[in-house]
């Protein structure tokens, strides 16, 4: 029996455990997901400083916000990059988080 399993695991270069051929999202998926989330959040941390920018009573630190504006775009840009994230892969994960939210609602 330990003999076939060898024979398996030297034969494909791998080992088959519990779940193999399974539909779950596997580690690489779930780390993507939450850096895609991590993303969002930057962008909504830009819109909110963008606003600022637009209203009278942030007039006084104008120049603080657009450095920060300024920062969080270079990070948001090297962050982008650093995980290869395309445009399209950003609104699937919006989408796919927002129909999970709705299931967890549901149960």
């Amino acid at each position: 029996m330990r003999d076939e399993k060898m024979k398996d695991l030297k034969k494909d270069g791998h080992h088959k455990g519990k779940g193999h051929g399974s539909h779950h999202r596997g580690p690489k998926t779930f780390r993507r997901g939450r850096a895609l989330a991590f993303l969002e959040m930057m962008k909504l941390k830009r819109s909110t400083i963008k606003e600022q920018l637009d209203k009278p009573e942030f007039q006084s630190i104008n120049q603080i916000l657009v450095g920060e504006l300024k920062a969080i775009d270079m990070l948001i840009n090297e962050f982008t990059q650093l995980f290869e994230i395309q445009e399209g892969e950003e609104k699937e994960a919006i989408n796919h988080n927002e129909e999970g939210m709705v299931q967890n609602e549901t149960n």
